[in-house]
């Protein structure tokens, strides 16, 4: 553990705390101690003194018995209870003072106090019965006893809130190194750090699922341009016409439309912020989505309705583009039937073999790489559901009859 250590602070505090705790204890106990002696002495010896005078001069009058019994000072003139007192190992000696030879103690027995002097040969016993036992010292550690567990119990609760700081010390150190899995224990406490460490993770999920998205993306961008690619190199190959110089043409411009078109979906795959949105009518987003594609017209067959739809107009268009493309890809004939319903929902037809994964699973970035037979239908439908979300819609799949339908369903709004 480094000096420099938040957690080397704290553990020293700790133990200094401790440390002052068990001083002021001791110092206490002994001061305690000395204060009872004082009392002690206060009251027993100038009794003491009281009856070796009486003795001295006149001996242990009954009167003088009396007296003292008035004091609550009872006289034990049976030698075997005396004995029961003086020899029993459960005696105590709260205080004991010796003059030349006399010998004065104040014995505790069971919560009862005696006064016990010894002159010579002479032994006097006297019980007090106005004494009440109390150990202050048992307050005493029962108030140490309380204080010290707080303590203990305040650095271990300090140690586990502090811990995750530990783990995001160590864990920024891997987070150059493009580790972004983090697991906390408790993530349902509400102090700072725990807190902190809950946004940290967050964090590094959300900068895994960029990057994530981001290779999805480039794969994206691959799959896109090998269209006018491949039809700018065979264009290239023929020879010099009026015709093939506007269709080259064509094909750089579609080219510039779907680099302006990965330009939107990264913002949308790497930004939380809120997309634009207005509405437009679907058959001018449907358009727009053929035309990327550069595709024939007889390739679509239209039974919807022209609605119009609140959406965010480039990125929507995006995910139009891939279902058509998808669909027609993946069809028996090479064509897709768009249809609206009652409930304004946008519906994509293509007669072909069906899903062979539910199609939640083609929305996990990746899954096309690891499924590449051609009905994996996975290209592009992680873009798709991405922007459809940000969009307030989601995609539903629904396979009947050899015929496979993808519909765009409107998400409620929840209240808030």
């Amino acid at each position: 553990m480094k000096k420099d250590s938040i957690f080397f602070t704290i553990t020293i505090s700790f133990i200094i705390s401790l440390f002052l705790v068990i001083a002021s204890f001791v110092v206490l106990v002994l001061h305690t101690q000395e204060d009872k002696e004082k009392h002690l002495s206060k009251k027993y010896l100038p009794v003491a003194k009281m009856v070796l005078e009486q003795q001295r001069r006149n001996g242990l009058t009954k009167s003088f018995v009396d007296s003292l019994s008035n004091m609550d000072m009872d006289f034990i003139n049976d030698v075997g209870q005396m004995n029961a007192v003086l020899y029993n190992p459960k005696t105590k000696i709260a205080l004991e003072r010796k003059y030349r030879t006399i010998l004065v103690r104040v014995l505790d027995l069971k919560g009862d106090s005696y006064l016990f002097i010894k002159s010579g040969m002479l032994e006097i016993m006297f019980k007090d019965t106005d004494y009440k036992h109390v150990n202050p010292l048992i307050y005493l550690i029962a108030v140490f006893a309380v204080l010290f567990l707080a303590i203990v119990l305040s650095f271990i609760t300090t140690w586990k809130k502090l811990y995750p700081i530990k783990l995001l010390k160590d864990k920024v150190k891997t987070l150059g190194d493009e580790e972004f899995d983090f697991e906390i224990h408790n993530t349902t406490a509400q102090d700072e750090v725990s807190q902190l460490a809950v946004e940290f993770r967050n964090t590094a999920k959300k900068l895994k699922d960029i990057k994530e998205s981001r290779n999805v993306f480039i794969r994206n961008i691959m799959h896109e341009l090998k269209t006018p690619i491949t039809k700018g190199k065979f264009l290239s190959e023929l020879e010099n016409s009026d015709e093939n110089a506007e269709k080259m043409r064509r094909v750089f411009t579609r080219l510039e439309l779907l680099i302006s078109e990965f330009t939107q979906i990264e913002e949308l795959i790497s930004s939380t912020k809120n997309i634009v949105k207005n509405n437009y009518f679907l058959d001018d987003i449907i358009d727009n989505a053929v035309d990327i594609l550069m595709l024939e017209d007889d390739v679509i067959i239209s039974e919807y309705e022209n609605k119009k739809i609140n959406v965010n107009f480039k990125l929507f268009c995006v995910a139009v583009k891939n279902l058509i493309d998808n669909a027609i890809k993946y069809s028996d004939d090479k064509k897709v039937t768009i249809q609206t319903n009652e409930n304004d929902e946008i519906i994509f037809k293509n007669s072909g073999k069906g899903l062979a994964y539910n199609l939640e699973d083609y929305f996990e970035p990746f899954f096309a790489n690891e499924n590449k037979s051609k009905n994996s239908f996975g290209l592009g439908l992680y873009i798709v559901n991405s922007i459809l979300k940000a969009n307030d819609f989601e995609l539903k799949y629904e396979y009947k009859d050899e015929i496979n339908i993808f519909t765009i369903i409107k998400l409620e709004k929840k209240d808030k």
